[in-house]
């Protein structure tokens, strides 16, 4: 194989970091990226998120061809490759990995699972969740995402793109296993074996055994110094978290309990509504979610008068007022005005925002609910492998190149099996 037919392999963003993972893969006039979000640095206290703000502080790569052509961008780069085949790939939910999907032009497709397109349909309903157009009038637009059943075959010029489903705690998450000329890259996206569904990362890594490159999260092995937070119970699993969210209902029978988690977790969602003692009651938004891909009807509030519950069962509406004045029968989510909260409750944060010390705005969170004598409870779960699970996916796939990314310390994951490659923001290899 001559060098001008070498399969090449991008690594825009997501490296040396938590989050905004852009890599391309490319051969010949055929690319595909994957994903598309931001990295999340809410220290730098951007005065807006306009594209070239973002571009200035390095929160997204530079890119050819990619961006809304009404952005006027460009491209500062060194790339002088045809595009004829391009196709962006979104490997689940999370802001990450798809915040920046409303600027791709609107030409390039995208494509995600089924699941993965719905939530984020969904959660951008209010325009909220991702980065707005700013060349579209309607509010909540979310650009098209071509939905793939699991599974799923993508061809994109020469590269095809296999969509596999992994467990992860965002719904709807999927690995890809990509084959061009006779190569297997396995991009792991974001995953674990402690959720809901470890069979589909086990069957992921069946499918990636002994790819020729495999690109993979490395979250879990990023904060070795850190000291582990208290929490309520040992949480270890999914249900074992479920298991501590009922057994804090029942030592606390006469107090308000309210609680929030990471709205893309619709299966935890799901599942603190299927076990809960307490009546549960969550915002309209998210019971809209569980409805339309789980077709399970809970109880719901409305967070205001606006919103559209027409897809609701109308009869299970509970009044903000009531919820505000229980302390016995309804255990609820509350997403904001932490202040009309009763004094002496007990609130539940289940991995939800802020998510942690890293963002500025998680201590003056914790000290308004200190003002008001609210008990903080922080009870996770992590969507991302254990170290230990980590080296388990690799010596269950066998990959002959490993590249860890999404990490702060992607050194401490090695490959037993074959060659390791630690790459650099931008940097491109050649396999």
């Amino acid at each position: 194989m001559e060098l001008k037919d070498k399969v090449e392999v991008t690594f825009h963003a997501g490296v040396l970091t938590i989050g905004g993972t852009i890599v391309e893969i490319a051969y010949k006039d055929s690319h595909i990226f994957f994903d598309f979000g931001t990295e999340f640095r809410p220290g730098l206290d951007l005065p807006d998120e306009n594209l070239q703000t973002l571009l200035d502080n390095g929160l997204i790569p530079e890119l050819k061809g990619l961006y809304d052509l009404r952005f006027n961008y460009e491209y500062k780069g060194d790339e002088t490759k045809d595009y004829a085949h391009t196709a962006v790939f979104i490997s689940h939910s999370h802001l990450d990995h798809t915040r920046m999907i409303n600027y791709l032009d609107s030409d390039i497709s995208m494509y995600a699972l089924e699941a993965t397109a719905e939530v984020v349909s969904v959660l951008n309903q209010n325009g909220d969740f991702l980065l707005p157009s700013p060349f579209e009038s309607e509010k909540a637009f979310t650009r098209k995402i071509t939905a793939v059943a699991p599974y799923g075959k993508i061809q994109v010029g020469d590269i095809e793109v296999q969509l596999v489903p992994v467990d992860h705690d965002a719904y709807g998450a999927c690995g890809m296993i990509i084959t061009v000329v006779g190569r297997k890259i396995a991009y792991t996206g974001d995953l674990r074996l402690h959720g809901y569904n470890p069979e589909d990362t086990e069957k992921f890594t069946e499918l990636a055994y002994k790819a020729d490159m495999m690109i993979m999260e490395g979250v879990s092995i990023s904060f070795p110094e850190r000291k582990p937070v208290k929490v309520a119970c040992p949480i270890h699993s999914e249900n074992a978290l479920i298991a501590g969210f009922v057994q804090l209902q029942k030592v606390n029978p006469e107090r308000q309990i309210t609680f929030n988690a990471y709205p893309a977790n619709v299966q935890r969602f799901s599942e603190m509504a299927k076990q809960s003692i307490r009546q549960i009651v969550l915002t309209a938004d998210m019971a809209l979610l569980l409805k339309k891909l789980f077709d399970q009807d809970v109880a719901y509030y409305k967070e205001n008068v606006e919103q559209d519950t027409s897809l609701l069962d109308k009869t299970l509406e509970v009044d903000y007022v009531d919820l505000l004045a229980d302390k016995t029968n309804y255990i609820w989510q509350v997403t904001d005005n932490f202040d009309k909260l009763q004094a002496g409750g007990l609130y539940i944060h289940s991995d939800a925002a802020p998510l942690g010390d890293f963002d500025p705005t998680y201590e003056k969170f914790l000290a308004l609910l200190n003002s008001n004598a609210i008990e903080f409870v922080r009870m996770a779960c992590s969507g991302h492998a254990t170290p230990d699970d980590l080296d388990k996916i690799v010596r269950l796939t066998k990959p002959q190149l490993l590249i860890p990314i999404h990490s702060y310390h992607p050194e401490k994951l090695e490959n037993p099996y074959g060659e390791r490659i630690l790459p650099n923001r931008g940097q491109k290899l050649l396999l």
